[in-house]
């Protein structure tokens, strides 16, 4: 999918992990029209605005993503898009009213080369954790199955480290097996508090705040 021109410090190298769930921590997805209803919903909306998303689950829940976006001040009127599409849904199907998210979406930036892969790990966990299953390439409503089984979901794009992983594409789907049965505690700490962007000391600190997302500096001198 092409990317259109951008003029900030880090372009290519900048993601967003993003993170909503239901209002009172309820779940939002209730069964498998439901979640495949998100899923066709977040694959137009990349169609239609040019993002591409590298891992992602749904839990009953909740959801979380990894998106990479060429104009990242466009995330906040995308994810409302989004938001709303799916409560109308959700209200006309259920007979529901009222606040169907917990408030604002969390966006955490991270650095590509140093945490795509650790935070795609970390997301797609997130069913072995809870106890849904027991590998997490056995839960329907993730990218796991993509990596790990080979299965289409019309919605990931490849990890561009994947394929670095293996002479082969089965070597790779084995070794993305081994690597997300390989827990690392350090997974938690770095990626479940999404207010603390992750990368290098050089990465940070091109990150300014703005319109409530932290966001790329136009391209000047970096402070210090």
């Amino acid at each position: 999918m092409p990317f259109a021109a951008r003029s900030h410090q880090l372009k290519h190298s900048l993601l967003y992990h993003i993170f909503n769930r239901g209002n009172g921590k309820k779940e939002i997805f209730h069964e498998a029209e439901d979640y495949h209803r998100f899923i066709r919903l977040l694959s137009d909306y990349a169609n239609k605005h040019e993002f591409v998303i590298y891992h992602w689950v749904l839990m009953p829940n909740h959801y979380h993503f990894i998106l990479e976006i060429a104009d990242p001040e466009r995330i906040s009127s995308i994810m409302a898009g989004i938001a709303r599409a799916y409560v109308h849904y959700h209200h006309k199907k259920y007979q529901s009213a009222g606040y169907l998210w917990q408030g604002r979406f969390k966006s955490q930036p991270i650095q590509k080369e140093m945490y795509l892969l650790t935070c795609g790990r970390y997301v797609e966990r997130n069913p072995v954790k809870a106890g849904l299953v027991q590998n997490a390439w056995d839960y329907a409503y993730s990218s796991a199955c993509y990596y790990a089984t080979g299965n289409n979901d019309g919605l990931t794009t490849e990890d561009p480290l994947f394929s670095a992983s293996g002479s082969h594409t089965e070597e790779c789907r084995r070794k993305y097996q081994d690597y997300l049965l390989t827990f690392e505690n350090e997974d938690e700490w770095l990626f479940e508090n999404l207010e603390a962007p992750r990368g290098s000391e050089e990465f940070l600190k091109r990150l300014v705040r703005e319109k409530g997302l932290l966001l790329p500096r136009r391209r000047g001198k970096v402070p210090k």
